[in-house]
């Protein structure tokens, strides 16, 4: 008697599959007509949520290697392994390692300002993104993702922390833990437009706290600290030197911009100089 092999028909499900497929879609047509997906940066209606228009792709500089490996600041050609930049060696920072995705100009600008001045929480993700792809090494090797925190007065005024809301994003994606409160913010400092390197570091020198209750987040682990923007770096140094007081093993440094050294001449000091007169100070 002859055996036969039965093979199970695959058109049930696909058909399934493909159902299901339009009807998610059919269920996004109300909200695509109502909310149509607009560019990041110039708010043009485009194909899908998160993505820039044609005109504006050009204009985001993203961060590539060769940099330092140390501040992440990229080199105009390989320098060989283990090159460090002129700022890592002449002012070795308190962390480990920084990266930035991307340059801060341009609608890199207008993306940093839509997210804090604009309430555009929905930029977060998008950003995070970028962020990801270049701050993968230190992503993967993180124990716990932390946001520079706002002074609670100023957090009380906007609702929101803008850094936070890159940490949560970023903590999701990089399937990370994610401690908010991990560190404080106990001084309210001043405004810091206008202000030279050192009197920047001055001003936040003292101003953050790991609180008793959340060493045991922190203790012994790499944390990977978020931020929308380093400038000079004074906020995220002085966040940095407060994790290890407060017991982190490490801590490493991830934004979504970066003011490159070099570049801080009269039009990158305004673009700096508008980037810190919102409700919470620079980096």
């Amino acid at each position: 008697m002859r055996r036969t092999n039965h093979v199970a028909d695959p058109m049930p499900e696909i058909k399934r599959i493909a159902i299901k497929s339009i009807a998610r879609k059919a269920l996004c047509w109300p909200a695509r007509l109502l909310f149509p997906p607009v560019c990041a940066g110039c708010r043009r209606h485009v194909s899908q949520p998160g993505v820039l228009c044609g005109a504006c792709w050009p204009k985001l500089r993203l961060l590539e290697r060769p940099w330092c490996p140390v501040m992440g600041t990229p080199f105009t050609h390989s320098m060989g392994e283990g090159f460090l930049s002129a700022e890592a060696i002449a002012d070795p920072p308190p962390f480990e390692r920084a990266r930035a995705a991307v340059a801060y100009s341009g609608v890199a600008r207008q993306m940093v300002q839509g997210l804090k001045y604009q309430d555009r929480t929905d930029l977060a993700p998008w950003m995070a993104r970028w962020m990801l792809r270049a701050g993968a090494e230190l992503i993967a090797e993180a124990d716990v993702v932390v946001p520079v925190p706002l002074h609670w007065r100023r957090f009380f005024r906007r609702q929101f922390n803008q850094s936070a809301e890159l940490a949560r994003a970023v903590a999701q994606l990089g399937e990370r833990p994610f401690a908010p409160s991990a560190i404080k913010r106990v001084k309210l400092t001043r405004q810091q437009v206008g202000l030279e390197r050192r009197e920047r570091e001055e001003n936040v020198r003292a101003a953050f706290k790991v609180p008793d209750e959340a060493e045991i987040e922190i203790a012994g682990r790499r944390v990977l600290l978020i931020d929308d923007v380093y400038t000079t770096g004074a906020t995220v140094r002085a966040v940095a030197r407060a994790l290890k007081k407060g017991g982190a093993g490490s801590v490493d440094v991830l934004t979504f911009a970066r003011v490159l050294p070099g570049t801080f001449g009269p039009t990158n000091r305004r673009l700096y100089s508008l980037h810190d007169s919102g409700t919470r100070q620079g980096c």
